[in-house]
């Protein structure tokens, strides 16, 4: 007897592996933040680690390293002394700003979903950049 799932056939789909592909390479818990955060503009680690409060160090390094392994975030270092380091997106992640604002449209058209405990601020208020065009002013 053959073993069903809810799996489409690749030939049912053929932009099934470069959908798959894509969805491996923006997910990660941070990644999807780190990106939201570059979408303004070159960003200073110090920048970005004030911008996501709640990831690590370690964390936002290794999410920053993987999004420039696959050729989403530029890693720009000044010979100063202390070095400065800026991260922007690359073009192919400039193409994910339609992508960005749809996400945003449709959170804005859904309203409130449930948001786990542990995302919301002291006030129960979910956090997003400031100044990012697609958002409501607080």
């Amino acid at each position: 007897m053959k073993k069903q799932t809810n799996e489409p056939a690749s030939s049912e789909c053929p932009a099934a592996p470069q959908l798959q592909r894509a969805l491996r390479v923006l997910s990660g818990k941070w990644k999807g933040e780190i990106l939201w955060q570059l979408v303004g503009g070159k960003r200073r680690f110090g920048e970005l680690r004030r911008a996501i409060p709640d990831v690590t160090q370690h964390m936002l390094t290794t999410q920053l390293r993987d999004l420039e392994n696959e050729g989403l975030v530029k890693r720009t270092v000044f010979p100063e002394v202390p070095p400065r380091v800026e991260y922007e997106m690359t073009p192919a992640a400039k193409d994910l700003k339609p992508v960005f604002d749809e996400l945003s449209r449709w959170a804005n058209a859904h309203g409130r979903l449930e948001p786990n405990p542990s995302d919301a601020d002291a006030d129960g208020r979910r956090a997003h950049p400031p100044d990012h065009p697609s958002l409501p002013a607080r």
